[in-house]
């Protein structure tokens, strides 16, 4: 199922095509290419002074990392998220050899765009979450102190929405893709005073 963004002017087609999707195909695998091509983007991504705060925990299914990142998701998101091909947990890491990294979250948003968008132009689709404890995370994974863990992803293979099982969910997965208007998003001269 596609839902392509609906834009004033023409997009790159990854960035129309990218939304996240909970509706995954729980036979379909993700390559370790494809995760290594997702990985290798983020990698890529600018930071601030190259301090390069982003890392990442990953488990493909069938994995012991796959199954201890889904421990760590609440009941919402583990109720879909099992099927996905690879889950992984963003990590922003605080500092390094030179102290405090600064925008390290920023850092991490960067990275994870770049490895979502790679995920699309690869044919896969990935879904960034909210819905997980840090706290278990870094009890599951030993993380040090300045190791974060911020956002959870589930990478897979789209299926139809019809997998979700509840009605609520099939609707909510079906519904168009919203955004505000650019004269709402871009001012110009003063605040609420729309650039388009």
């Amino acid at each position: 199922m596609r839902k392509p963004a609906e834009t004033s002017v023409p997009i790159e087609t990854v960035l129309a095509e990218r939304w996240s999707p909970r509706a995954l195909d729980e036979t379909a695998t993700v390559s370790e290419s494809q995760l290594r091509a997702g990985l290798e983007a983020a990698r890529w991504a600018p930071s601030f002074g190259n301090t390069q705060p982003a890392r990442y925990l990953v488990g493909r299914r069938g994995e012991d990392t796959f199954e201890r990142i889904l421990s760590t998701l609440n009941s919402g998101n583990r109720a879909w998220a099992h099927r996905a091909g690879a889950l992984l947990i963003g990590v922003m890491v605080t500092e390094n050899g030179k102290g405090e990294v600064p925008y390290a979250e920023y850092g991490l948003g960067l990275a994870t765009q770049n490895l979502v968008l790679q995920a699309v132009s690869e044919g896969l689709v990935a879904h960034q979450m909210a819905g997980f404890s840090a706290d278990a995370v870094r009890e599951a994974f030993s993380l040090p102190a300045h190791a974060v863990p911020k956002v959870a992803i589930a990478m897979g293979t789209q299926a139809d929405p019809s997998v979700l099982g509840d009605e609520r969910s099939v609707t909510r997965e079906t519904a168009p893709r919203t955004r505000l208007a650019l004269s709402e998003f871009a001012f110009t001269g003063e605040w609420d005073a729309p650039a388009f």
